[in-house]
């Protein structure tokens, strides 16, 4: 049996509890506060809201059909069965998944954006550069379109424009061409550590950041794989919508893209939606969310040095604080892709 605990640290576990958990007490008496973990992964994080709010029931949302068997596995021995319901989806399907459950709000909404320890630790996922594995880098092993997929069907020009965008990839155009005259040869890279090598030989060594060369170029497939983004920039409006008076969005974010989207996302509730300068502003366009973070926070020092996943974390939090206008509303669903409306 897999031991949760030694694979999986949760990431600035203590303030989300106090982000997630923190409003909870404002929910009525009379009724059972319902939080939902988007990205469940082995229940490090949903474990401890449930254990926090002894109230609460939890939604926990993930992709990975092995994470979510792990996780129920663990809620079930920590005595929280009959308040956690497992869901196997992409958190892009929010609202039907909330409408399936019966919930036209929900109270908190918890997003932890990145990898699993379970996806990073099991070598044969082809998520890390320090094992050599098929490139896979599906979240979901039920989609079809692995890294191995992208990278022998993809042009030069689309490669490129993967690395560039989700990787900020200085040297994209070079990896690309070098991945395409490979493949040309009649040897394309399909493994992890082919695609390390490749990276090596064409990535300067007086041009490099620090760490292994390679990771920008494998951040950049995982997102492409996963869609990572489009589906997050699609989820976050859905939940707005999902939100009772006083509910928490809270997100934590990895890379900068990602954390552009959330800030982008959460900034629209915190300013007036007007030219600047009026002297009055219309009951339409105050701010909606009240900002629980103020900015984001980082992991300090001590949890850096223990846990090194933690050192990119970017967290977010808002809280609806009156309810949504209409126009505010049409807004939201208009960013919704119609695929999912």
């Amino acid at each position: 049996m897999t031991d949760i605990a030694s694979i999986h640290t949760p990431v600035l576990l203590d303030e989300c509890c106090q982000l997630v958990c923190g409003g909870l007490d404002q929910a009525a008496a009379d009724r059972t506060p319902v939080i939902v973990d988007c990205t469940l992964g082995l229940a490090g994080h949903a474990s401890a809201f449930l254990a926090r709010a002894s109230r609460a029931r939890l939604i926990g949302i993930d992709r990975d059909r092995e994470a979510l068997d792990l996780a129920t596995d663990r809620m079930k021995n920590l005595g929280f069965a009959d308040r956690f319901i497992p869901l196997h989806a992409a958190f892009d399907d929010f609202s039907s998944l909330m409408e399936n459950q019966g919930l036209d709000t929900v109270d908190a909404v918890f997003m932890d954006l990145g990898l699993s320890s379970l996806q990073i630790d099991e070598s044969d996922r082809g998520f890390s550069y320090s094992h050599d594995a098929p490139l896979d880098m599906r979240m979901d092993t039920d989609q079809t379109v692995t890294a191995q997929d992208i990278l022998r069907e993809s042009s030069k020009e689309e490669l490129t424009r993967i690395f560039r965008h989700y990787g900020q990839e200085r040297y994209s155009r070079q990896i690309a061409s070098a991945l395409v005259r490979q493949r040309d040869k009649g040897h394309p890279v399909e493994t992890t550590g082919q695609l390390v090598q490749l990276v090596d030989r064409v990535v300067p060594k007086s041009h490099r950041s620090g760490g292994n060369p390679a990771k920008r170029v494998f951040q950049a497939l995982r997102i492409q794989v996963n869609g990572e983004l489009d589906k997050l920039a699609a989820t976050l409006p859905q939940i707005a919508l999902h939100l009772s008076l006083g509910g928490r969005l809270v997100v934590e974010s990895y890379h900068s893209l990602e954390d552009k989207i959330v800030k982008s996302f959460m900034a629209q509730g915190l300013q007036a939606n007007l030219p600047p300068g009026l002297p009055v502003i219309p009951d339409d366009a105050q701010p909606f969310f009240t900002d629980l973070t103020h900015g984001a926070i980082k992991a300090d020092q001590d949890e850096a040095e223990h846990n090194s996943r933690s050192t990119s974390v970017r967290l977010r939090a808002v809280s609806l604080s009156r309810p949504l206008p209409d126009t505010v509303r049409k807004r939201f669903h208009d960013q919704i892709p119609s695929n999912y409306r």
